[in-house]
């Protein structure tokens, strides 16, 4: 029996431009710093309880959900992936094809255009994701079957902070 797969995805919150620092090393601003908490709240209470987290690598998308986590019940367990960062919708396909079918909520943490071409590939829906954005996405099918058209977008939000 296969079981509904939930997918959680989620833009990093407002980074910051500091002179000379790598992209990759780009730190959230004062905003990004207030939003990303509020991204955890909408997750507590808008979201099945998360099995599993896949973050790029980039500074602002861990501490984006360092902040958001850190208002979850339960923090479910992270891994970083160095693939997220940049990642096409079709890396994105892939690293979800790769999930492990013991998770059946994952979160995929990451960077725009990918997040946003990877909701229309999945979904069919067009929708911008700006910065703090969450995007919750079901299949019927596993893991290893997830493809073009066969998600539907069950809810699309993007918090914001005080």
């Amino acid at each position: 029996m296969t079981m509904t797969r939930t997918l959680i995805l989620l833009r990093h919150a407002k980074s910051a431009w500091p002179q000379e620092t790598p992209d990759v090393a780009r730190p959230l601003a004062a905003r990004g710093r207030r939003d990303a908490p509020a991204v955890g709240c909408w997750l507590r209470e808008q979201a099945p309880r998360i099995d599993l987290v896949m973050c790029s690598t980039a500074v602002r998308a861990v501490q984006t959900w360092d902040l958001a986590a850190a208002q979850l019940d339960a923090i479910p367990r992270v891994r970083h992936e160095e693939r997220l960062y940049g990642a096409s919708a079709e890396d994105l396909l892939t690293a979800t094809q790769e999930l492990p079918h013991t998770a059946s909520t994952a979160a995929l943490v990451g960077h725009n255009p990918g997040l946003e071409d990877f909701l229309t590939l999945l979904t069919g829906v067009v929708k911008p994701l700006k910065t703090s954005a969450i995007a919750v996405i079901t299949t019927p099918g596993g893991w290893e079957q997830a493809g073009s058209g066969s998600w539907t977008l069950e809810a699309l939000a993007t918090p914001r902070g005080r």
